[in-house]
């Protein structure tokens, strides 16, 4: 219990911004994660406060919260921005080494697909 009151300083006194413990913060605020569940973003507004859960290894975990009553919709996917991410995908499947869609995204340990990674194994089956 003392560890939550640590994180309970509504004035900021000791953190510097409003901070609340874990899952105990006024409503009106949210993360950026509740924003955008909401369909918001934050909009360039600066952080109102933030909630922090205890962690005793390697400190707290901190989470910032935004205002409800300033954020904006978010903006809406164009069909420019639906071609690059498309685009960029793409990319990411596409083995560099045989130029094939690989069907799925190249993992950055191996830089390239399976079948060329491990050729060996393909050839015994």
């Amino acid at each position: 219990m003392a560890a939550l009151g640590k994180c309970f300083d509504p004035v900021g006194a000791r953190h510097g911004i409003p901070t609340y413990p874990w899952r105990c913060a006024p409503d009106g605020l949210a993360t950026r994660r509740q924003l955008r569940s909401r369909g918001l973003r934050p909009g360039g507004q600066p952080v109102a406060a933030q909630v922090l859960r205890p962690r005793y290894r390697r400190g707290p975990l901190v989470a910032y919260l935004y205002r409800l009553d300033k954020a904006k919709p978010v903006r809406p996917m164009t069909p420019a921005k639906r071609r690059a991410l498309a685009c960029a995908m793409r990319a990411r499947r596409t083995c560099p080494q045989c130029r094939t869609d690989a069907g799925y995204v190249i993992p950055a340990s191996l830089g390239v697909c399976v079948s060329c990674a491990y050729p060996e194994d393909q050839t015994a089956a």
